[in-house]
């Protein structure tokens, strides 16, 4: 694949981190990889953006962004308020088309979740993957809640003739509680596609050196790392598994 798409189940659940590990996976390969993101929000001038972080964590060659608005809101909201023209998808496709002509691997990061508006026209994520002809990697959270808001996302892809990659875990508890376990078996019914990875809670936070080691420990194989998904899940089982009661 030479363009994947990071798209998340909503706002705040881990996508800069997951394509920071996509990035740091594909780098220790020899890749070169370029992290593109379309519109930053919530930020001002000078401030360190999502593209910056996932370069700074994964050691990527590249990291591009199309606009900066500086209230976090939906892009096509944020622009509209900054007085600002906003990025469509087609900007965004032609962006990632001329980044692949360089680079090995371009992991282009959305805002929020895959139908926010990017402008006036409600130009979508999912339009500009639809115009690169890129697979979806859908980035969800793991607690209670997930299914519901990663069956959506599955269903809009599939509306749309999207391929959608695979699920990743944004945010893998230390203590993951009954739901987060069942969801392990449930997220790839739900998704009607592979589990790709658990990205542990607080990654974000390692150093680079240690960021770029471990990162492949958290992606399977399709996606360049050594992530076993049946193992993992099974780890899980017995402590999702209910207790039988016994009558007196």
């Amino acid at each position: 694949m030479t363009v994947i798409v990071v798209s998340g189940t909503g706002t705040e659940i881990g996508k800069t981190v997951v394509t920071a590990a996509l990035a740091a996976t594909a780098t220790a390969a020899g890749r070169t990889v370029a992290i593109l993101k379309p519109a930053q929000t919530g930020l001002t001038p000078g401030e360190a953006g999502d593209a910056d972080e996932a370069v700074r964590l994964s050691g990527a060659t590249t990291g591009s962004e199309l606009a900066r608005f500086p209230e976090p809101l939906a892009p096509d909201t944020a622009a509209r308020r900054a007085g600002l023209a906003p990025v469509s998808p087609a900007e965004t496709a032609e962006a990632a088309r001329k980044l692949a002509a360089s680079h090995d691997l371009v992991l282009v990061e959305g805002a929020g979740g895959l139908l926010v508006r990017f402008d006036e026209e409600g130009g979508t994520l999912a339009d500009a993957a639809r115009l690169l002809g890129a697979p979806v990697l859908v980035v969800a959270p793991a607690g209670l809640g997930t299914l519901n808001s990663t069956a959506l996302t599955a269903e809009a892809l599939r509306a749309r003739g999207i391929e959608q990659a695979g699920v990743v875990v944004g945010s893998w508890p230390a203590g993951p509680d009954l739901a987060a376990r069942c969801n392990l078996a449930d997220l790839p019914r739900a998704a009607g596609a592979p589990l790709l990875g658990a990205v542990p809670h607080g990654a974000g936070a390692l150093t680079p050196e240690a960021f770029r080691a471990a990162a492949p420990s958290w992606l399977a194989p399709a996606l360049g790392g050594s992530w076993d998904a049946d193992a993992f899940t099974a780890s899980y089982t017995d402590m999702a598994t209910p207790t039988a009661s016994v009558g007196v």
